[in-house]
Parts: structure tokens; sequence; C-alpha cells
């Protein structure tokens, strides 16, 4: 894992403790307090990966009121900065490993149902051929497209927007490129993406966590050529 984004994602957590300020079971009842609430489930979601215990949970609370508080911290922080990496680090490489297994099942079923699986690792239908032109990974493509994760949650969706998208083929993650170039334009194909042509260990949070397999439906709508770079200036002539 890369440290910056280890480092990003501790951070983020570490906002996102107020998240656990709240006595457990209270609801927020004022406009105020559904104002924070929602502070804390935005970046209180980055904490899952921790899979943290309700002890874990009042410790880390009781640390972020005294901060917050301004009282006496019981415990240097400093001093516990390496140990803060190494936990995220461990925790989350744990979490990848169960949440890759299970999105290794779900792909072998859909091989099984009568998907083609590639060389990397993906695996793909056509569940509607185009007669169009396949793009290459140089090209800027024009989709529809709808993202879940195994378990039917949708993260992303154009679909659901009510608008296409274009972009670079070559500058979104690996199971896109290599899945649209065997796509033709018309065509609409459902990919399943294992996390090591996805987001990784690491995962994109909130929605998408580390080691996680995902599933688009993916509709070509066309093609266009990236622009080809300027050529060089021809040298001036001697005199």
């Amino acid at each position: 894992m890369k440290k910056n984004v280890l480092t990003s994602l501790i951070a983020l957590a570490l906002v996102g403790l107020t998240a656990v300020g709240c006595s457990k079971g209270k609801d927020p009842k004022t406009e105020e307090e559904k104002t924070f609430y929602s502070i804390g489930t935005m970046f209180g979601s980055r904490l899952t990966q921790l899979a943290m215990s309700d002890a874990e949970i009042d410790s880390l609370s009781a640390g972020l009121r005294d901060a917050a508080k301004g009282d006496k911290q019981k415990v240097d922080p400093m001093a516990y900065q390496q140990k803060i990496q190494d936990m995220f680090k461990a925790r989350m490489e744990k979490q990848a490993v169960d949440v890759k297994k299970k999105g290794l099942e779900f792909l072998d079923k859909f091989v099984k149902e009568g998907a083609t699986k590639t060389a990397s690792g993906m695996a793909y239908k056509h569940v509607k051929e185009g007669t169009g032109p396949s793009p290459k990974e140089t090209d800027i493509v024009k989709v529809h497209y709808h993202g879940t994760l195994t378990d039917g949650t949708v993260f992303d969706s154009s679909r659901e927007r009510g608008k296409e998208v274009s972009f670079p083929l070559n500058r979104v993650i690996k199971g896109w490129t290599e899945g649209v170039q065997l796509m033709k334009v018309g065509g609409l194909t459902k990919f399943v993406i294992p996390s090591e042509l996805a987001y990784g260990d690491a995962g994109a949070p909130p929605k998408i966590r580390g080691g996680e397999t995902l599933v688009f439906e993916v509709e070509l709508l066309g093609i266009e050529k990236a622009p080809a770079e300027a050529a060089p200036a021809a040298p001036a002539p001697k005199k």
C-alpha cells in the first residue's frame, strides 16, 4: 500500500471521529444536532475498514472528547503515530483478504453462468452485441454505465444520473481500459472486475472497500479519437 494513501485514510478517519461522539442510541432531534450527525456519517464511514469493537469505539470517542474540549490528553498521540499506521495497514489488509475471497467466488459463479474470463482475471458477458467499431486504449469513449458491488449496492451510475459520460479510455481503472476495448459501439456488456484491476487494497472509501470486486454494465455509445499532439516546429532555415 502506498504511504500517501494510508496517510490520507488516517487523516480522514481522525476527522471522522465526530461520528462516534454522539452517545449510542441517541437520535439527533434539533437541526444543529442533525447537522453535526451528518458530518459524522460522511466522514465516519471511512472507519468501517477498521472493523472496531464497541470497546475500541469507546476509547476512540474518549480521545476525541478530551481533544475537542481541550482537556489534558491521557496519551501522547505523537508517540503512537507509527502504531496507528501499523494498525490501519493490518486491519485494512485483513479486510481486503476477506472481501477478495467473496469477490472471487462471485466472479467464478459469473464465469460458470457463461461469462468469459480474460488472462488478467476479469470476466465479461455481452448482453447486447454492438455493430460499430471497437475503441483503442488511446480513444475517448462515450458511455452509459451502472456500477455496483457484488451485493448489488450501487456506488456509481450514469444511468441513474440520466447523463452519459466521455473520458479517455487509458485514464480509468485497468478493468475498464481492458474491458471496453472488447466492445463495439452500440453494445451493452456486463463486467466483473477484481480489485487488482480496480481500486486495489486501498479501495475508494467510503463506498468501495479495499479488495472489493466491482460489477459494471457498460453501454458503448460512441468513440472519439484523442486529439493528436502538436507536431514539433520545423527547424528554422539557416541563413
